[in-house]
């Protein structure tokens, strides 16, 4: 790909275009890999702006809509700026029973932030889930690979203390 053909945008740095360039280079042949493609991508950068599907897209010669298709199918992409950390806030019945509410409505309050968003300083995304299968250490959140059972709305914000 040609340096003149990437497009300006404040989230991707010089270092990450050889980084998407490569993942293109390397599937670009391969049927059926735009799920792969954006996945890294997404990586790379933390989330898939327009321009980078754009780009995507004319690297792997797809149609701008084959790629956004892909990407807007599947939860797993995100076209929003996410956090350094992602909590996933179970809200199934048990926990939803133990006071997850009132624990989403802390963390909320304390980071300046709203269900299913970022707070202000990139630090924190805000994901409830239906179950994370962790019904017995109720109320339980999953911050990056972490879980954290019985979690109190007292508790919660020592918890994220140990997260920058």
């Amino acid at each position: 790909m040609s340096l003149a053909m990437r497009p300006e945008h404040a989230d991707i740095t010089p270092d990450m275009w050889p980084q998407i360039d490569e993942v293109i280079a390397v599937n670009r042949s391969i049927k059926g890999s735009v799920i792969a493609v954006l996945r890294q991508c997404q990586d790379v950068v933390g989330y898939l702006p327009v321009e980078l599907m754009e780009y995507i897209a004319s690297g792997m010669n797809l149609a701008r809509s084959d790629v956004f298709g892909v990407a807007s199918f599947y939860a797993l992409f995100s076209f929003e700026p996410k956090g350094r950390h992602t909590l996933k806030v179970c809200t199934g019945t048990a926990c939803y029973v133990k006071g997850i509410k009132e624990i989403i409505t802390r963390i909320c309050n304390e980071y300046d932030m709203e269900e299913g968003g970022t707070s202000p300083d990139m630090r924190f995304t805000l994901e409830p889930v239906r179950c994370l299968g962790a019904c017995g250490l109720a109320p339980v959140m999953v911050i990056g690979a972490d879980t954290h059972g019985d979690v109190s709305s007292d508790k919660v914000v020592d918890i994220l203390q140990a997260y920058e």
